[in-house]
């Protein structure tokens, strides 16, 4: 069996197996998988290569861009400032950000931006990756235009515009950029190596993705709907994470950078009930408020069926789990982490070789099924 690096307690051996499976069958380069229970590390996991000519092997510290997992590192910095009585998910966005009102969302709502149901799944006018990069002028966009279908009625994946729509929301509450205000009040003090914009001085240790075609709406997709709009106001490639200014700059929708331990970390806060390591970061009541449902049905821009709590996707059709209050997102090409309040467990997996597709893959899910396999046999 492959070699890897890493602890797993000899319950959780299969998510070492697991991680040694993908690296020996060619499926993953190079990736990490990290499971914590009740708050304690019980595997954390790493192996293969972090570059494509597998000449230089995945160290514990090597990170990558994770894509879309980052969504839960800003829905968890809102939920931050929720609990502490700042931001109310029933409020409208306006109320914190008043330029927001224009084209008719005076009514749009704080959890309707956190459940991707704001109907701004993309930019109207399109943007350019530098307008992208330069924080004001993309946030000044999607505050002027006007929704594509009714807030609150359904959802159409905010793949890119959600970070920066909740992040400007706490910008305005927080007074500092989403990524100043995860960094201090989260990755710091609990330890995580995960960045949303990540500072030079750790370029040497990211493993540069491995990508599949730019994102596209799905095959069939009329010119004219959601998801074509979607896909086609800003255009993401995976080579452009290779690049100094996508890594430095705050996308809290795709552009957070970290391992497998570092997102189990930040997100066991959730799946320990809002309290780690002694210190209390949620109350119980604000977990809760995860599992309050605000769409099930046919995602208009993805095309499958998504149902959305308040900032994290809930078990369902797409993703069946065996506990209730169990909630995920994953980064386009599989990066995935799964919070099971219930079991009071955190799975992520992170890896260099992305997948086709914006939904997953087989590979997070094994390390998943292993993960449960453990609790059960326990």
């Amino acid at each position: 069996m492959t070699a890897v690096g890493g602890t797993w307690d000899d319950r959780f051996v299969g998510v070492r197996d697991a991680v040694a499976n993908l690296i020996e069958t060619g499926q993953d380069v190079g990736c990490s998988a990290c499971v914590v229970l009740e708050g304690e590390v019980v595997a954390d996991v790493w192996g293969g290569w972090a570059d494509e000519a597998k000449q230089s092997p995945w160290e514990r510290d090597t990170i990558t861009n994770v894509w879309s997992t980052t969504k839960t590192m800003t829905a968890l910095s809102a939920l931050l400032l929720v609990d502490r009585g700042e931001l109310d998910v029933d409020a409208p966005v306006a109320r914190y950000w008043p330029e927001f009102a224009a084209n008719g969302k005076d009514g749009v709502l704080v959890r309707h931006l956190l459940s991707h149901t704001a109907g701004l799944s993309g930019w109207e006018p399109a943007i350019t990756i530098e307008e992208l990069y330069d924080w004001d002028r993309s946030v000044e966009v999607l505050a002027a235009q006007a929704p594509w279908w009714e807030p609150g009625t359904t959802s159409g994946y905010h793949a890119v515009t959600q970070g920066q729509l909740v992040g400007e929301v706490v910008r305005r509450v927080a007074g500092v950029s989403l990524g100043t205000f995860f960094a201090k009040e989260l990755a710091e003090p609990l330890g995580a190596d995960f960045h949303i914009g990540t500072d030079p001085v750790h370029f040497a240790r990211i493993a540069a993705v491995i990508p599949p075609p730019p994102l596209a709406a799905p095959p069939g997709s009329a010119p004219d709907s959601v998801a074509a709009r979607t896909f086609a106001s800003v255009p993401i490639a995976g080579e452009l994470s290779w690049t100094p200014a996508w890594r430095q700059a705050e996308i809290p929708a795709a552009n957070g950078h970290g391992n497998a331990r570092s997102v189990a970390r930040v997100q066991s806060v959730l799946s320990n009930r809002g309290e780690l390591g002694g210190t209390r970061y949620l109350s119980e009541a604000t977990c809760d408020l995860v599992f309050r449902e605000q769409c099930n049905g046919t995602d208009l821009v993805l095309g499958v069926p998504l149902r959305h709590g308040i900032g994290y996707g809930l078990a369902g059709e797409l993703l069946p789990l065996p506990n209730p209050r169990t909630c995920f997102w994953g980064g386009w090409g599989g990066s995935l982490v799964i919070n099971d309040v219930d079991a009071r467990m955190t799975v992520s997996y992170v890896m260099n070789r992305m997948g086709d597709g914006t939904t997953g893959d087989l590979r997070g899910a094994s390390v998943l099924m292993a993960a449960y396999a453990a609790l059960a046999s326990g």
